[in-house]
């Protein structure tokens, strides 16, 4: 079963900043420049910590993991915005 994490984050080296969210972009959806929505099981998880510390500076940068709850049809996705509309975004690619 995959749980849904809003992954944030705070980065201080403009290179380590493309390269997290480019890693990120491997497992969710950017939602903001900093914030993405990615459904994960246990395995892409800790796959996707293990491949972000390996980009960060622990001591100056922070990643954010907030888990969403199980993803389900029971357990409807809702994000509310102010300002701009949130839009939610498909994770199908057609090549």
């Amino acid at each position: 079963m995959r749980t849904r994490y809003l992954v944030c984050y705070d980065i201080g080296h403009p290179k380590r900043l493309r390269n997290v969210a480019k890693a990120c972009e491997s497992f969710g959806s950017r939602i903001q420049f900093s914030v993405f929505e990615c459904p994960l099981d246990d395995l892409r998880f800790e796959k996707m910590k293990s491949a972000l510390s390996e980009i960060i500076h622990h001591d100056e940068d922070q990643i954010l993991f907030v888990s969403l709850g199980p993803e389900t049809s029971k357990n409807p996705f809702r994000i509310q915005a102010l300002g701009s509309p949130y839009t939610m975004r498909s994770r199908i690619t057609i090549i």
